[in-house]
């Protein structure tokens, strides 16, 4: 087991994709702090099945006092905090229209979620990695920073923001020993996905891999960037989408 005694906490745990990876992280020896909005237990009872260990917090990630609260529970349960995982995002419940008639408001809490609310995470757990003298942040950018996506130029931007933000803090977080970086999916077959569009007519011919991307694909990538395999490596944006985006 690659993170046998981790401490790590994922965001946006409830469903989908964060679900999905903090099941796989426990599957290798993590100990996972779920946080959402919503209710975790699914995800508690998942990991807790296949012998894990878990714990659920509800929290809003653009709130300052609760992501606070979330670095600070971790400690008090676990000890410490060695990983954190940013996958909270506002996507499913955005529909697809041309940038002029997005609602400002939207917008706004697109980037509350998408952007601060990685960045607040951060800040929350950054004293008590500091005191460790190392630590691990990934980040959730997208594919459709590096190609646009027509209808949802807030989601696309706030992604392309989450890019900016880790290279820039891999200056800050370098001199104490704390790697961050980014993960950059193409469309997944997840239940967000699916919220969105029929993923079954997703247009594969541009993949050279030739399929469409599964959850479990970013599990080697997540791990990886995880472990201590990873060490040296910060500032970095991971493309993981089957080669659809070369750079």
């Amino acid at each position: 087991m690659r993170l046998r005694d981790k401490v790590i906490i994922v965001t946006g745990a409830a469903q989908g994709l964060g679900k999905a990876f903090s099941v796989a992280l426990a599957k290798e020896g993590a100990k996972i702090v779920a946080v959402d909005i919503a209710d975790c237990g699914g995800t508690i009872k998942e990991i807790e099945a296949s012998g894990g260990a878990a714990n659920g917090l509800r929290i809003d990630v653009s709130s300052p006092e609760e992501t606070r609260k979330m670095a600070e529970e971790t400690v008090r349960i676990f000890g410490r905090v060695d990983v954190m995982v940013n996958c909270a995002a506002i996507v499913a419940a955005l529909k697809r229209k041309p940038f002029f008639e997005i609602d400002p408001a939207e917008w706004d809490r697109v980037m509350a979620v998408n952007v601060k609310g990685s960045w607040l995470c951060i800040c929350a757990v950054f004293p008590y990695m500091k005191q460790q003298g190392k630590g691990k942040i990934i980040n959730f950018s997208s594919e459709t920073f590096f190609t646009g996506s027509h209808g949802f130029v807030h989601y696309v931007t706030s992604k392309g923001a989450v890019v900016g933000m880790t290279r820039s803090l891999a200056v800050e977080l370098g001199p104490h020993n704390i790697a961050i970086n980014a993960i950059a999916p193409g469309l997944t077959d997840s239940e967000t996905a699916r919220a969105i569009s029929d993923v079954s007519k997703y247009d594969v011919s541009r993949t050279p891999m030739g399929r469409l991307e599964q959850p479990r694909d970013l599990f080697g990538a997540l791990i990886f960037l995880a472990s201590d395999d990873s060490d040296f490596i910060t500032g970095q944006t991971l493309l993981v989408d089957g080669g659809r985006v070369m750079h």
